[in-house]
């Protein structure tokens, strides 16, 4: 049987799931997950995790913070003055806003708190921090 190596193209359903149980992404009615194995296209931790697997074979991979989204880090939390934020923008706390960084990249952002004077935003990945299990199934390898 062929196994999974880095450089072939790899059709995997996965469930994802955190700690508690809930499911925060999944292939399921919908086609098999595309990606080169080891090329950096998906998070590390699963990458290595599928590494080996053959066709038809399932596998449950658990992937610590550091290997996903990485750890959650506070200096990517920022307090903006409210009087900064245009009057149409949404700032409901959850609502996710595109802002550009200093040197014109687009980074997607999280409300997380908002009052009068400040807006609280959240530039961390909403599952940084955070193990994720994943139960993977290989439909094909191309």
């Amino acid at each position: 049987m062929t196994q999974a190596k880095p450089g072939d193209t790899l059709h995997l359903h996965y469930t994802g799931k955190l700690d508690d149980g809930t499911v925060f992404d999944s292939s399921e009615g919908r086609d098999p997950l595309s990606f080169e194995l080891g090329a950096g296209q998906i998070i590390p931790g699963l990458d290595k995790g599928v590494t080996g697997m053959e066709v038809g074979e399932k596998r449950t991979v658990r992937v610590e913070a550091a290997d996903a989204y990485g750890e959650h880090r506070p200096e990517n939390v920022q307090a903006i003055p409210k009087a900064q934020v245009p009057d149409h923008i949404d700032t409901t706390p959850g609502t996710q806003l595109q802002v550009q960084t200093q040197d014109g990249h687009p980074l997607t952002v999280v409300v997380v708190a908002s009052d009068d004077e400040k807006v609280v935003l959240d530039a961390n990945h909403p599952l940084a921090g955070q193990a994720l299990t994943f139960d993977v199934e290989l439909v094909e390898i191309s």
